[in-house]
């Protein structure tokens, strides 16, 4: 089964979706007629209104998607523990064939490549460019949060993998 991973952004205070949030949604919305796909809308609460998870499958609903079709994350506070904790619930459900990543293009390959160490087969879909939905000044410091928060993030997943390597089996070290 293919899962679309709805990755999160800012709520705005009277609980709706950011422009950013709306256009990870839209771009979502672009599977929902293909075959049996699964969405997982991630993002815990924000500084305003609901968990970005919450606002994301409210979206998704309002876009035609069956509710029975969208699993819900609304703990995580950043990429990295979007990328475990949809992790988690993908082993839980055992049925994960492959990961779509639904995000803005300025983070799919950050989110992608964590996902790709985390063990999944993952597909980046072409979305529109969301560079129009931000300021010049913000695009920009989004993309220097991706050149620094990717080597990072990938970091300690790998360590964090490798430490439970070692847990698991004793003859490694």
């Amino acid at each position: 089964m293919d899962y679309v991973i709805v990755f999160g952004a800012g709520v705005r205070p009277d609980g709706r979706p950011s422009p950013v949030l709306r256009h990870r949604i839209q771009g979502a919305l672009a599977w929902a007629g293909r075959g049996e796909t699964m969405f997982l809308a991630t993002g815990g609460k924000g500084r305003h209104g609901p968990p970005e998870a919450q606002v994301i499958r409210e979206g998704l609903i309002a876009g035609g998607v069956d509710p029975a079709r969208i699993l819900v994350e609304c703990a995580a506070r950043d990429t990295l523990e979007s990328v475990r904790l949809c992790g988690r619930i993908l082993r839980e459900r055992g049925d994960c064939n492959r990961v779509i990543v639904c995000t803005s293009t300025y983070h799919q390959r950050r989110s992608a490549l964590l996902l790709r160490i985390a063990g999944y087969n993952v597909a980046i879909p072409d979305v529109p460019n969301g560079r129009g939905r931000l300021k010049v000044r913000r695009y920009g410091f989004a993309l220097l949060k991706e050149a620094v928060a990717t080597p990072y993030d990938a970091g300690l997943l790998l360590l964090r993998r490798g430490a439970s390597a070692m847990l698991r089996n004793p003859q490694i070290r």
